[in-house]
């Protein structure tokens, strides 16, 4: 039998640990986890993407605080959610995907995850897939379910609001996704769901539905969003989002990209760093004596070993000194094959330094380009005899050695 945790300061920690709200209420909650209950809870992730990212992380992340505590988590696979498409913050709808689409997507998940959540051992999460009983319900269900919400209630959301201000067409499903989303809660008879504070209209519907359907009351335990300190949020749409399949090397790069107003809040929602370590980063972060890029090398770190391991970190950190700090180039850079006399725009292009040719000639002309770290202003460029064995550097990150046949 799996030993429920109640000890009251874990307990205070995991409900004040980077949320944002509970419904109905935080106290009575913290009520449910004292008595020494073993609930089941979950979140859901809609595979719109082949990988997971840090805004999942922060879910994930506090997923695996209930877990250590001995309650059941579900990881669900929202494979049927995800064809019909989140409107949320949207002000278009989504781009409709087929069921193979979003499995390959999904292929994964759990492998990504798993550097947070543990799916073995005494207490496993479980993986779900919520196509298992949405493919199943009739449309006499479902209009039965729909009789819990009014029209009202659904277009007064703002992402609403805003497309009908600006013309743009609302479509039928798109008001059925919270309705679609919520019935996972009645199908798995959860007692909670972890969600993004952008999800809260979502997760409510399932307590709507929970409390018609199983006569249960459902807790919405919603965190807080991964931002800078003006607001800008961490994630794909901003393209500043950290994938967890990305190489360490990468993660830690971008990571170390990231403003400095958004490294308090990144310990506290994605890492496992005590509370007490991350009032003292704070606080240092307060002294001017202090760079902060020496917090943010700690986030990165501990972003790559959370996700990839220590043993990675450590090479990610020294690749990220070496490369960026001190302008080396790694010790593993890709070689390439280049004949005399091709022009080196062509190159970049062919090496995926450049997007096109135009973003090549602007690279060169912003002196983003280099060979052996001299900056290369000639756009008609081409490689010689003597650029055998040169290094060549587009923007801070991207090496190749030439090798000229």
């Amino acid at each position: 039998m799996q030993k429920i945790i109640t000890d009251e300061k874990k307990i205070d920690q995991l409900l004040e640990r980077g949320v944002e709200n509970v419904f109905p209420d935080k106290e009575a909650l913290k009520k449910k986890l004292m008595s020494g209950e073993r609930i089941r809870l979950y979140c859901g992730y809609d595979p719109t993407a082949n990988s997971l990212h840090i805004g999942n992380a922060i879910t994930i992340n506090k997923l695996s605080q209930f877990q250590e505590l001995g309650h059941e988590v579900i990881f669900l696979v929202g494979d049927f959610t995800c064809m019909i498409g989140d409107p949320t913050d949207k002000l278009a709808t989504r781009k409709k995907m087929t069921r193979e689409d979003v499995l390959e997507n999904a292929k994964d998940y759990q492998l990504q995850a798993s550097g947070y959540l543990a799916f073995d051992g005494e207490n496993p999460a479980k993986v779900m897939y919520n196509s298992e009983w949405n493919d199943k319900l009739t449309f006499k269900e479902l209009i039965e379910l729909s009789s819990n919400f009014t029209v009202q209630q659904m277009i007064q959301r703002d992402m609403f609001q805003n497309r009908l201000k600006e013309e743009k067409p609302i479509h039928l499903h798109e008001f059925l996704y919270p309705l679609t989303q919520g019935y996972d809660s009645v199908a798995m008879d959860v007692d909670l769901e972890v969600g993004g504070n952008d999800q809260m209209f979502n997760m409510l519907a399932g307590r709507t539905l929970q409390k018609a359907v199983n006569d249960k009351e459902k807790f919405v335990l919603t965190l807080k969003l991964l931002a800078d300190d003006n607001g800008k949020k961490m994630g794909k749409s901003e393209g500043n989002a950290v994938f967890l399949n990305q190489s360490p090397e990468d993660m830690y790069g971008k990571v170390m990209s990231w403003e400095d107003g958004v490294i308090v809040r990144a310990l506290e929602l994605c890492t496992k760093i005590s509370i007490s370590e991350i009032e003292e980063i704070t606080e240092a972060l307060k002294d001017d004596k202090n760079n902060p890029r020496d917090q943010k090398m700690r986030l990165a770190f501990e972003l790559v070993k959370i996700n990839c391991g220590e043993k990675e970190a450590q090479r990610a950190q020294e690749h990220f000194v070496r490369t960026i700090q001190k302008g080396e180039a790694p010790e593993d850079v890709i070689e390439i094959q280049l004949a005399v006399g091709i022009k080196l725009l062509q190159v970049l292009v062919d090496e995926k330094m450049a997007e096109s040719g135009g973003d090549a000639k602007r690279k060169i002309k912003q002196g983003g380009v280099k060979l052996d770290d001299i900056v290369v202003n000639n756009l008609q460029k081409e490689i010689a005899a003597e650029d055998n064995g040169r290094i060549l550097k587009v923007g801070k990150r991207d090496f190749r050695k030439i090798l000229v046949k």
